[in-house]
């Protein structure tokens, strides 16, 4: 009997992004991969450099040799030998246009970042960096960044990739048919993509969450992965956010309490009643540009543009991961007593949970390339003025207005209030929820997995 276990490769669309790279770069700029620890760089990179290259080789600078270190300080003037002691280190022959250098954790070694404006220049061959933490002062401080570096962002699965990873590559086509063509589903299929779509949020788009998955269809073993991450995430926090470190992790800790509030925007009073905006404000930017948070601003005057408008004191905090935040909300506690997964799974979520479909919806739109805003505003004593609205984007210049709700909402008086005082701004409208598609009242509603096409 064969007992041995099948590889499963995830499929991530990303790739086509660094086939394009290739394609027209033409060795003329070096590509720089940023995201999230354990979000599938440095395996993504491998895979694309043996599938596309006759030869690679890669340099960790998470855990580079002293020998190769002093390369970059000692014989970077001399690109030949350079090249030449590389290729014996690595025991790995290059080839002029056809071998691929792959810097992985390049942020621990802000150097040889530097050096990649020459290294392009030489032109013999590509290169890749990837990093996380990459934006953060202390690995940027001391180095002029290559104007030769295209910079893209990797997320964690999304839902569709998730599908893929399960076999299906049949529903997304459908889904995306049916949004096109504003037209329900139907209750049994849209019953069969609520739940795969429950599996998603649970398990979250970290690779490794989902080859677990895959393999055991078990979410306590999916939780322990989850569990080692956010522990990983917490050894940054204090190796990186040193000076700090507490102050990062008081507004980390928090997140799950204050998403799981009516009004979702971080309150820093939670953490200590003297606590200032100003002696925090570098503790979110860690979290964001770490991008294990997606943060999302308040655009007080949506009519002159959400950037332009954005009040950087007032934001929500979402985790970058959903499955991540589910086991974060837990963590002090065994997966058996975590009432998340038991709650998604049967569609019992309570209100104070619906955080879990507003940091899915947040998710997937910063995926999409949007930068996240909500719009609220506080005024008791004119009501018409008093509204919350989740997320805000634009979209062919005018601006839509999304609210997530339970299945069993009553009433959207923040989005009618909002439509009447903006109306000339803006265009459609949407509610993000766990029914089928419908439009009513003028608003577009959603089941909360077609957020993937807006």
């Amino acid at each position: 009997m064969n007992t041995k276990k099948s590889t499963v490769v995830l499929h991530r669309k990303i790739y086509e992004d660094l086939l394009k790279w290739k394609k027209n770069s033409h060795g003329e700029t070096a590509l720089m991969i940023d995201g999230a620890r354990r979000v599938g760089k440095s395996f993504l990179v491998e895979q694309f450099a043996k599938n596309e290259y006759k030869s690679y080789l890669i340099i960790d600078f998470g855990n580079a040799p002293k020998d190769i270190l002093d390369l970059f300080v000692n014989d970077s003037a001399n690109l030949d030998l350079f090249f030449a002691k590389l290729s014996a280190f690595y025991s790995t022959s290059l080839f002029e246009r056809k071998s691929l250098i792959i810097f992985d954790e390049v942020q621990q070694y802000p150097r040889a970042r530097q050096l990649i404006k020459y290294l392009v220049a030489d032109g013999r061959y590509d290169f890749i960096e990837t990093g996380s933490l990459i934006r953060l002062k202390k690995n940027v401080q001391d180095i002029i960044i290559p104007s030769e570096e295209e910079h893209i962002e990797m997320f964690p699965l999304d839902f569709e990739e998730f599908l893929w990873a399960m076999g299906d590559t049949a529903t997304v086509p459908l889904i995306r048919q049916c949004f096109q063509s504003k037209s329900p589903l139907g209750q049994t299929l849209h019953r069969k993509i609520m739940n795969d779509f429950r599996q998603y949020i649970l398990v979250g788009g970290m690779p490794q969450a989902v080859l677990t998955y895959i393999t055991s269809k078990d979410f306590e073993a999916v939780d322990t992965v989850k569990r080692r991450i956010l522990q990983l995430y917490r050894e940054d926090v204090s190796k990186f956010a040193e000076g700090y470190e507490d102050k990062v992790f008081a507004v980390f800790d928090g997140i799950p309490g204050q998403l799981s509030k009516k009004e979702k925007k971080y309150k820093l009073s939670s953490i200590s009643k003297q606590a200032r905006f100003r002696s925090y404000s570098d503790s979110f930017v860690w979290l964001h540009e770490a991008m294990i948070v997606n943060t999302c601003f308040n655009a007080t005057d949506p009519s002159v543009g959400l950037t332009l408008s954005a009040d950087h004191t007032t934001q929500k905090c979402y985790m970058g991961d959903t499955g991540l935040l589910i086991t974060h909300t837990f963590m002090d506690m065994p997966y058996a007593e975590n009432e998340l997964y038991k709650a998604i799974l049967f569609d019992k979520l309570n209100i104070n949970e619906g955080m879990i479909l507003e940091n899915i919806v947040a998710q997937m739109l910063r995926r999409n390339g949007h930068r996240l805003y909500f719009y609220s505003r506080s005024d008791t004593t004119h009501r018409e003025n008093h509204m919350e609205i989740d997320f805000l984007i634009t979209e062919k210049k005018k601006i839509a207005p999304i609210e997530v709700k339970s299945g069993n909402y009553r009433s959207h008086a923040s989005l009618d209030k909002f439509k009447d005082k903006f109306s000339s701004k803006i265009g459609a409208s949407y509610i993000l929820y766990t029914k089928d598609f419908m439009i009513a009242d003028g608003i577009i509603h959603l089941p909360v997995y077609m957020a993937m096409f807006l």
